[in-house]
């Protein structure tokens, strides 16, 4: 196994030993050490995942240490993902893709990287309708990577749907999205602001749109303002922007009886219930994430 050389922590030397061999411990012991000083949080998994990804290795090889000679364009590979993730890159966007519910998401720098948060939305959808039909018709309104309404469609093959996002390169992304986790041929990809120009009921309208206050953005973390593009977190002066449309437009479109989903940021539960009050709507429902936080919200039009 072609091995870096100790000149080469840390990274950025451009410069890789050829003739050393080692274990594949030594070298992914050696990045978990670099990220552990660099106070990376889990320097374990990301050094795993990294190496797994830049030489093709598995779990067991990394247990194992055996021994093997790898490409050098892999282990430069390696070196440049390293590199990346010290310079403050999340392993997601260095990869170019993220895991939810079990399946695979490509990313782009107009997508959002999906969050763990957002998998109680699936849950909730799922909830709401046991028991009853399978929604035929699904609407998510700022798709993004697409992550949200093409596992809804995974888990009831007879629905079909639409998800909109007003940016080009999102629109792109959930295209392909679909196309990788066999959905494609059931979903409408539109690219337009919120539901503009969809003029049908759906039975389930879903979102997860941007509702972090303008003011809010500078304390983000410096990854999410880093790496997340900021069409996808900036929710306006109050955070409330994207619901006010999406709550006007919904009254045309969901059917009676169906089902209205948001994910909402911390702390705006009340916010939201005087906005859905005051346009005539009713707050149903709120669920918390796995930390506690309220996290989804059920909004309907006076019809259930």
């Amino acid at each position: 196994m072609l091995m870096a050389a100790s000149s080469l922590w840390p990274l950025g030397t451009g410069v890789i030993m050829k003739r050393f061999k080692a274990l594949l411990t030594i070298l992914y012991k050696t990045i978990q050490t670099r990220f552990r000083a660099a106070g990376i949080e889990n320097p374990g998994l990301e050094a795993r995942i990294l190496v797994k990804a830049a030489l093709g290795v598995a779990d067991a090889d990394l247990i194992t240490g055996s021994a093997q000679t790898y490409p050098q364009a892999d282990l430069d590979r390696l070196e440049g993902m390293v590199a990346r993730r010290l310079a403050g890159e999340p392993p997601s966007r260095i990869l170019g893709s993220r895991e939810f519910w079990g399946r695979d998401f490509v990313l782009s720098p107009d997508t959002l990287d999906p969050r763990a948060d957002t998998e109680t939305l699936i849950e909730v959808a799922l909830e709401c309708f046991k028991g009853r039909a399978a929604p035929q018709r699904i609407l998510d309104i700022g798709t993004g990577t697409g992550c949200i309404i093409i596992t809804l469609l995974a888990e009831w093959p007879g629905a079909t749907g639409v998800a909109t996002d007003l940016a080009a390169g999102a629109v792109e992304m959930a295209r392909l999205n679909a196309h990788n986790n066999g959905v494609a041929d059931r979903i409408q990809v539109v690219q337009t602001r919120w539901a503009d120009g969809i003029d049908e009921k759906f039975d389930l309208i879903v979102s997860n749109p941007p509702y972090i206050p303008s003011k809010d953005i500078e304390s983000l973390d410096e990854n999410v303002r880093r790496f997340d593009p900021i069409l996808a977190l900036d929710g306006g002066n109050d955070g409330l922007d994207a619901y006010r449309a999406i709550l006007e437009q919904g009254k045309s479109r969901l059917k009676p009886g169906g089902v209205m989903l948001w994910e909402i940021g911390i702390n705006q539960v009340n916010d939201i219930t005087r906005l859905v009050e005051i346009i005539g709507a009713t707050r149903g429902r709120v669920w918390a994430d796995l930390g506690g936080i309220p996290r989804v919200v059920e909004i309907s039009y006076g019809d259930k």
